[in-house]
This record gives structure tokens, sequence and C-alpha cells, in this order.
């Protein structure tokens, strides 16, 4: 005599899935950075490959010692490492020193990944807080740029790359200012062209904004990015820009050049959009951008850096709880106490 009874399983939510998963999502995010990874190489030849392989392997290698000593299975396999090692990479300027950049690596996972128990537990964007490190123990190798379509650039790492560890690494050959730094020092502004093209000195990831900004798309289309983000962010550097360019057109940049110079571009799509960092709620997300895109503008015109873009989004990524908080739906159903 068989049994029929049926057993009546009882879950938590979430009962619905959408088959993504963490691996499946870096997937796509990486596809997104490809173009704008080709670029940079395409741009500083052998020195931007060396520098992101470096740091990505920098921050792999650590991810993997960290989930060892802690007995733990390793997690390097879902793709979330590595997608950290490129977007920390793409924040370094060419001709870095390589164990800068190992040790900027090891500090993104360490402080800004580790410390908070791993994937989905950090506070603040592992590889800007890498960054951040970087800008705070190193300046002057933070700020020296290596100039951009080098004939032999394909052929030859500049010395200061290959500087010994601990050591003042000696530059070959230095192109000029960036165009924040013109702008905000010399009251030179680039042409809008050469900054949509990517044809001037930067960051690895301060290359062609177009790129940039249809690999953001890519994901927004893909429902992996939440649009209100970049649209936050886009919205008040254009409008904060406006304003006081309209006010003072000789002191103060156009809207345009704002959107498309440094590293607003990569911040907005890649790093601002960060799920675990950034607000989960759609109006929540909206003004966390507008919080990025108003601290932009503000370092960049007033503060004593040119480039403010990675300060802002660690800032709202402090401020990311908070957001939540304040900016919670109602309740389906949901009615005021009666006074």
């Amino acid at each position: 005599m068989t049994n029929n009874k049926k057993t009546l399983q009882i879950s938590t939510s979430p009962h619905l899935r959408s088959g993504a998963s963490v691996d499946r999502v870096m997937l796509h995010v990486a596809l997104a950075l490809l173009p704008a990874v080709g670029f940079s190489i395409y741009l500083f030849g052998l020195v931007a490959l060396v520098t992101i392989v470096t740091g990505t392997l920098s921050c792999l290698l650590t991810e993997h010692f960290v989930c060892k000593l802690g007995k733990r299975p390793s997690t390097v396999a879902d793709n979330s490492i590595i997608l950290t090692g490129v977007l920390y990479s793409l924040t370094l300027p060419p001709g870095l020193p390589l164990w800068m950049v190992a040790l900027g690596g090891i500090i993104a996972v360490l402080l800004g990944k580790a410390l908070f128990g791993g994937l989905g537990f950090n506070l603040f964007n592992p590889a800007l807080v890498g960054r951040a490190f970087l800008q705070a123990a190193f300046p002057t190798a933070m700020t020296t740029w290596h100039p951009a379509l080098s004939p032999d650039r394909f052929t030859d790492l500049p010395s200061s790359s290959l500087a010994f560890p601990f050591t003042s690494p000696s530059y070959d050959v230095v192109s000029g200012a960036t165009p924040l730094s013109a702008m905000k020092f010399d009251q030179i502004v680039t042409d809008n062209s050469e900054l949509f093209y990517g044809l001037s000195s930067g960051s690895l990831g301060e290359t062609c904004s177009i790129l940039l900004l249809l690999g953001g798309l890519y994901l927004i289309a893909k429902r992996i990015m939440r649009w209100q983000i970049p649209a936050g962010i886009f919205l008040a550097v254009f409008i904060l820009s406006t304003l006081t360019h309209n006010f003072a057109p000789d002191s103060y940049p156009t809207p345009w050049f704002m959107l498309f110079s440094g590293g607003l571009m990569l911040g907005a799509m890649f790093m601002a959009t960060d799920p675990v960092a950034s607000p989960i709620t759609p109006l929540g997300s909206f003004v966390y951008g507008l919080l990025i895109g108003s601290l932009v503008v503000i370092i960049r015109l007033w503060g004593g850096m040119p480039e403010g873009v990675m300060y802002a989004i660690l800032f709202a990524n402090a401020c990311s709880p908070y957001i939540d908080r304040w900016f919670q739906p109602k309740p389906y159903g949901y009615r005021r106490a009666d006074p």
C-alpha cells in the first residue's frame, strides 16, 4: 500500500528567483568593463596591462589567503574579487610602481572587504579603499602621470613601474597635468571631444567616457545596475556646474567638462553602484546619487584637490544605511494612527 500523503514545504522569502548568481552578475559587469579596459591598454600599452594584472592578482591572492586563514572555502570562484581588482586597477595612474599597486590591492581586500566579513558585508567600496590608502601614503606617485599614445608603449615598461619597494621611483617621461588639474590650477579647459573619446592623461579608467557610459547602459538594460544612482549623480553635477558656470564663466567650467572629465563616469557607472555599499530603495538610491554628485562638484571647485569622485563615493557609502532608513517605502495598507 503506497503512501500518497503530500508534504507542505514552508520556507522564507524570496519564493520567486531570477536565476541570477553572483558569478553570473560579475560576468556581466566584467563584459561591460571590457571595452574600457581594452582602450586603456591601447592608450598606455604594456604598462596598463601589467598594472591591471598586478592589481587583480594581488586582490585575488589576498582573498584566497584570507579564506584559507579563516578555514573557509575560497571565494575567488565567484568572480567578485576579480572585478574588484580590475576596478581598483582602473583607478590608478599608469606608471605607478608595481609594488605600490600590489600593496593597494592587499589593503583593498583586507580593510575594504575582509574586515567587514567578506562579500555582502562591506560598508565601503573595496576598490576605492585601496586607492584611498595609496592616495594618502604615496601622494606624489599617485599624481604623476605617464603620457598616452607613446610610440614604444607596447614594447617598453617605464622605469617607475619597476622601482624597488620603498624607494622613490624615477620617471622617464612625465605628461602634463590632467584636465582637472589644468582647469583648477591653471584655468585651462580641455576640449570636450578629448574628454569624451579619452585622449587626455589621467588614471587608467579616465579614458573613453563613451565606452564607460555604454557599459553602464548595458548593465541597466540587464537590470544589474540601479539607474537611479548614476541619474542622481549626473543630474546633481549638471545642475550645480551649470549654475556656477553661468555665475562666473571665466572661473568655473561648463557642465559638459565636469561630466566627462576625471573619474566621474567610471565612478558613477561602476563604483557608486556597488550593490552592497549603496542604498536598496529607488528613492534612496536617487538621493544617494544626488549626494555624490553634489560632493564631486564641491570638492572639484572649492576643495584642495582637483578630483573628488573617490571621496564623494566613500562618504556616501558611510551615509548609505541612514539613507535607507530615512527613505523606506510605506508598507502596503499603511495608515497613520489617529491623533
